[in-house]
């Protein structure tokens, strides 16, 4: 490549991997931490074993998610956090509806 091409090409935009691994380590330790202080709030008010489950796949997929992003795969990290807590919220949802 000659200087001229070099030049004229952008510049990346974004994040770092490193970055992007920080980014997705701290995000899913924090929704870890957020799950199971729920976890504690609504075992305190509701003692249900499907509660408990829930946010025990909750807890799994944010230390999956952990693990995944130190692993470098961060986009597969985010999807499955994404996903694992939208299932979660949607399940705690319809049981609360069905009661």
């Amino acid at each position: 490549m000659s200087e001229a091409e070099a030049s004229s090409s952008p510049e990346r935009q974004g994040l770092t991997p490193r970055q992007a691994r920080r980014v997705r380590i701290v995000l899913s330790a924090l929704i870890m931490i957020a799950v199971g202080l729920t976890l504690v709030l609504r075992l305190g008010s509701t003692h249900s074993v499907l509660t408990m489950g829930f946010y025990g796949i909750a807890l799994i997929l944010s230390g999956s998610a952990l693990v995944l992003s130190k692993q470098g795969r961060t986009r597969v990290a985010t999807a499955v956090l994404g996903a694992g807590v939208a299932v979660v919220v949607a399940a705690e949802w319809a049981v609360a509806a069905l009661r």
